[in-house]
């Protein structure tokens, strides 16, 4: 499948050499991308202490804001087993045994809410200029016209529930294709599902989860240690290190990238009968499991997603 938007273009893994061992972070928008990262970085080093920024560690492959052949080098030059970023479902990446798929789940309703927020955090003028020096901005009129968000927050919420999916930004169709593509290969053995209400219930165990599904042998002490430099706190004290493209100027605020994002927020804006129309457009887009899972995580809907029945 191609994805190609304003911001990304998964036509830049056209030609990009993989290798054995390679961790794929594979997440819809806002479901905890940067925080997956930090937890791959965590296990790979073997502690808080990274060689360099996120953003030269595992920058995201497939957006435009820098050349293709730039982003192509920091990962060639890479020694150490590489955690690459990318918001690409995986029917548009390539499908290699020795390669581990990451992919992340959240409540598609708060990712909406969260992207809202990520938007306004936003310097989309300082992103194009990027753009335009990196790739140029010619292949923008083949894409379908940006729409301009409604101004009141219940309509926004609408849109995002009966849009489809057009490779702008996301929408209710997008984030469960993304998690589907997971979810019909989630017994391949490569493919692991994590879920950001279990990653906030119980980080110790999920990062456990984590390090097993790489193949590392980390005690339960290390592994609680760990988990300690990725709470909130400790991530946001050192932004300039773990923020997304946090040298590239692109975000008004670069602490505020982290926002500590609760669970619900959409509540406040969705009537009942929003909550009756968007049940019946998740029934006809996933199965139910799926949607018990992509709503509420392993652990609230007993949902596994490494279990078929």
């Amino acid at each position: 499948m191609r994805y190609h938007s304003l911001i990304a273009d998964n036509a830049r893994w056209d030609g990009f050499e993989l290798r054995a061992g390679d961790i794929i972070i594979s997440t819809p928008p806002k479901s905890g991308t940067t925080w997956t990262q930090m937890l791959c970085a965590l296990l790979i080093f073997d502690g808080p202490e990274f060689p360099a920024p996120l953003e030269r560690l595992s920058p995201w492959l497939d957006q435009l804001n820098r050349k293709r052949e730039e982003v192509y080098d920091l990962y060639a030059a890479q020694k150490h087993r590489r955690f690459i970023k990318t918001h690409t479902p995986l029917d548009g990446l390539p499908n290699l045994a020795d390669v581990t798929y990451v992919v992340v789940g959240r409540d598609p309703r708060d990712c909406a809410i969260s992207m809202e927020h990520h938007m306004e955090n936003m310097d989309l003028q300082r992103f194009l200029e990027l753009r335009a020096k990196a790739v140029g901005l010619d292949d923008l009129k083949d894409l379908p016209p940006r729409q301009m968000p409604k101004i009141d927050a219940a309509e926004r919420f609408r849109d995002f529930v009966t849009s489809e999916f057009a490779g702008g930004p996301a929408t209710l169709a997008s984030v469960l294709h993304h998690l589907h593509t997971a979810w019909a290969r989630r017994v391949a053995g490569n493919v692991v599902m994590l879920h950001y209400a279990d990653m906030r219930s119980d980080l110790v165990l999920e990062l456990a989860r984590l390090a097993s599904a790489l193949g590392m042998d980390v005690s339960t002490e290390r592994v609680n240690e760990l988990a300690a430099h990725a709470s909130l706190d400790r991530m946001r004290a050192r932004a300039d290190q773990i923020v997304p493209s946090a040298s590239t100027g692109v975000w008004r605020s670069v602490a505020g990238f982290l926002r500590a994002g609760a669970s619900g927020e959409w509540r406040d804006r969705v009537s009942d009968a929003d909550t009756i129309a968007y049940d019946a457009r998740v029934a006809a887009l996933i199965p139910p499991d799926l949607a018990r899972w992509a709503h509420l995580g392993r652990r609230q809907s007993g949902v596994d997603p490494s279990v078929v029945r």
